[in-house]
C-alpha cells in the first residue's frame, strides 16, 4: 500500500493535521507529476498549488465519515492545480492560435478521408516538423485537463478534444464492450512507435511520474509529454476508426 494511504484518528489537533499533510507529501508529488506542465511554467509551481489543495483537504476532511485521507485529498489537490491553471490560462494566444489551426485541420482530414489523420499527415498538411506537432499536442493536452475538469458536461467535445483525453470505457468492468476495448487497447499499444509505446508502458502499467520516465529513457521530461500526448492521441485514433470514425 502506498505510504499516503493512512487513516488519521479523528478530532485532528494543529499538531496531527500538520503532520497529516508531511505525510501525504508524497501523494501530492503523485498526483502532479502525472500531469501535464504548460509551457512557462516548471513542475515545482503545479506542487506549489497542489500544496494549496492539500492544505484544504487537511482542513476540511472528516475522519468520522470514513473515507481516507488520500482519497478525499486527491480531487482537492488536484482540482487546486488546475484551477489555478485556468486563472492563469496556462497556452499563449500564439500556442491557442497553433491549437485552432491543428485542430481545424484535423477535423478536414478527418471529414476528407473518414479517419483522423496521423500526427505525421498533420504536420505535412501542415508545413511543420512532426515533434512540432507533438509540441502542440501536449500543449492541447494540458488545456485539455483544465477544460474537461471544469465542463458541466453540457457542451460537445471537440474532436480534438476527444483525441487527446485518456481512452476509456463507458461500461462497466467484466462487460462485453469493457472486455474488447482492453483487448483493442493492448493491440495498439504494441502498434506505437517504439518510444511511445515505451513511455505508455512506463507511466500506465509501471506508474512512474513523467520525471521519472525521462530519466529512464534519457530525454527531458518536457519531451516526455510530448510523446506521452502524440501516443494517446494515437490510441483514440484507433478506437475512433474501430467506432467507424467518431473520436
Amino acid at each position: 500500500m502506498p505510504e499516503w494511504q493512512v487513516t488519521r484518528p479523528r478530532g485532528l489537533e494543529p499538531a496531527q493535521r500538520d503532520a497529516l499533510v508531511m505525510e501525504h507529501l508524497p501523494l501530492l508529488k503523485h498526483v502532479v507529476g502525472r500531469m501535464s506542465v504548460p509551457h512557462g511554467m516548471e513542475r515545482e509551481d503545479l506542487a506549489g498549488y497542489g500544496m494549496i489543495g492539500l492544505l484544504q483537504a487537511a482542513d476540511t476532511w472528516d475522519p468520522e465519515r470514513g473515507l481516507k485521507f488520500s482519497t478525499y485529498a486527491y480531487p482537492k489537490i488536484r482540482g487546486a492545480v488546475l484551477d489555478e491553471l485556468r486563472r492563469r490560462d496556462a497556452l499563449t494566444r500564439n500556442q491557442r492560435e497553433m491549437l485552432r489551426d491543428v485542430e481545424t485541420c484535423v477535423r478536414r482530414l478527418s471529414h476528407e478521408h473518414g479517419v483522423a489523420p496521423t500526427p505525421e499527415e498533420i504536420a505535412k498538411e501542415m508545413a511543420l516538423d512532426v515533434s512540432e506537432i507533438e509540441e502542440i499536442l501536449a500543449d492541447a493536452r494540458a488545456a485539455h485537463e483544465c477544460s474537461l475538469d471544469a465542463d458541466s458536461g453540457g457542451e460537445e467535445r471537440t474532436s480534438l478534444g476527444a483525441l487527446i483525453g485518456d481512452p476509456r470505457c463507458e461500461d462497466p468492468h467484466g462487460s462485453v464492450e469493457f472486455d474488447e476495448q482492453k483487448q483493442l487497447l493492448v493491440e495498439a499499444i504494441q502498434e506505437l512507435p517504439e518510444q511511445e509505446k515505451t513511455v505508455i508502458t512506463l507511466y500506465w502499467a509501471e506508474g512512474l511520474l513523467l520525471k521519472e520516465i525521462a530519466e529512464i529513457i534519457g530525454v527531458t521530461e518536457s519531451r516526455v509529454s510530448q510523446i506521452h500526448s502524440a501516443a494517446i492521441y494515437r490510441l483514440n485514433r484507433r478506437f475512433a476508426q474501430r467506432n467507424g470514425g467518431r473520436a
